[in-house]
């Protein structure tokens, strides 16, 4: 979007006068916090943490927890294998020096296992981080919800129908026991996008159109496969590979545009089709993902959200987001700055402000000190059912009906979780995995 020179930059100073009169930040963003950090200066509360999942998201979840609030103490951790646990320690470590007094994981609360989870939820903590491949998440959810803990899980909250199903029946529960649930779309947090989704909702740039909305990256990292390996053990070090772990990168990362477009358009589309494939993704070591999805998803209204996501070195990359309006247009970059442009009016632009991540883990803290209902896995779910609807799409070729993808029975999990299980994915002869053929795959 072209903008001219003369725009408006609200910056950080500027911002608190738009906070003021937005009530959608204002209640994320304005007095929760000062009550949680007054309540801790009493030294009346506390949040014991246990993180699970203890790879890079996880680790930086742990840290932002923890710059959060002093009340919040790290007591336990648990992943599926001992190296990355001890790492990310290690890490959590190194990057809070002004918290140390708040981590205390002893030997006795490092859980290592498919079934660490478990023991990390009862451990004698009040908030768990449920930071695993999103494959993991559902049951990791569950077991949550059963013992009691407040939850702060990353996106996505599934890879499939039926686990989105199971989040939001465990959500009912969490409910009802008044347990705060937060979900990792940092985005939601950050100031710029609660202005201008709020502007936009407000009719700033007249009737919605239609939205674009953008992940195109190079990729992420590669585990080669090692001779002691099991199938299991390969493919959960490997997880971002494999459909039923990740969900394929348009579930997996993606879905942070998806949500955007969801939020702006005030709920979830009916329909999509599209198209997707692997044009340089082959071989042994990148198991059974596409490197690029595009589809087409139509809202109610009939407003379009047209999408892209690829993971192909050397091309144009994008991560951001784009409303088109009768009246004019809004671009958010996801880890920049976001513009309106409303016809006849001087462009406005935001700079990022503060960190989504670290907002998010301040609201959710302050949410649960000051004993205040936070819940964000409705719409979450929503958004995690997208993504998983734009795949059915990629993969079969087909338009899919909202109403049928999330009445599919396509189960991605394997029928037991042990280090000798078999997944229901496996290698050819020439060790490659097959992957998703458009008009062949049934993929719901």
């Amino acid at each position: 979007m072209a903008v001219n020179d003369n725009r408006r930059e609200l910056g950080n100073s500027t911002r608190r006068d738009f906070l003021k009169t937005s009530a959608v930040a204002g209640a994320a963003l304005t007095g929760g916090l000062n009550l949680a950090r007054a309540a801790n200066a009493e030294g009346k509360q506390e949040i014991k943490v246990a993180l699970i999942g203890c790879g890079g998201r996880g680790t930086g979840a742990a840290v932002n927890a923890l710059r959060a609030n002093p009340a919040v103490k790290l007591t336990a951790m648990a992943d599926a294998f001992a190296d990355s646990l001890q790492r990310s320690l290690k890490a959590v470590e190194k990057h809070c020096p002004d918290q140390a007094d708040q981590i205390d994981v002893p030997e006795g609360r490092k859980f290592v296992g498919l079934d660490a989870f478990e023991r990390a939820i009862d451990s004698g903590v009040d908030l768990v981080l449920l930071c695993s491949p999103p494959g993991f998440r559902p049951a990791q959810f569950e077991a949550a919800v059963e013992a009691g803990k407040h939850v702060f899980m990353e996106k996505p909250l599934a890879t499939d129908a039926p686990g989105v199903r199971r989040i939001m029946a465990a959500n009912q529960k969490a409910k009802e026991k008044k347990l705060a649930v937060a979900v990792g779309h940092h985005l939601r947090h950050e100031a710029k996008y609660r202005e201008i989704v709020a502007r936009v909702q407000n009719g700033d740039i007249g009737k919605l159109n239609f939205l674009r909305v953008y992940f195109n990256s190079n990729g992420v990292w590669i585990r080669p496969r090692k001779s002691d390996q099991t199938e299991m053990q390969y493919q959960v070090r490997n997880w971002y590979y494999f459909t039923w772990l990740s969900g394929d990168h348009i579930v997996e990362q993606h879905v942070h545009d998806i949500d955007i477009g969801n939020w702006i358009a005030g709920g979830h589309p009916v329909e999509a089709q599209g198209m997707g494939g692997r044009q340089v993704r082959v071989g042994k070591e990148v198991g059974e993902i596409f490197d690029h999805h595009a589809v087409e998803f139509t809202f109610a209204d009939g407003v379009k959200m047209f999408s892209q996501c690829r993971h192909i070195p050397g091309c144009w990359n994008s991560f951001a987001q784009h409303a088109h309006g009768t009246k004019g247009s809004a671009e958010l970059d996801g880890n920049g700055s976001g513009i309106l442009a409303a016809d006849g009016a001087e462009p406005i632009r935001w700079s990022r402000g503060a960190d989504g991540h670290q907002v998010e883990m301040d609201d959710l803290t302050a949410a649960i000190l000051d004993g205040r209902e936070y819940n964000e896995a409705d719409w979450a779910a929503d958004s995690t059912m997208t993504a998983i609807l734009g795949r059915m799409a990629t993969y079969s070729g087909k338009i899919v009906a909202w109403d049928e993808a999330v009445k599919s029975e396509l189960d991605l999990s394997p029928k037991e979780l042990t280090w000798d299980a078999e997944p229901l994915v496996k290698p050819g002869p020439d060790g490659c995995y097959a992957c998703a053929i458009p008009g062949v795959t049934k993929a719901w």
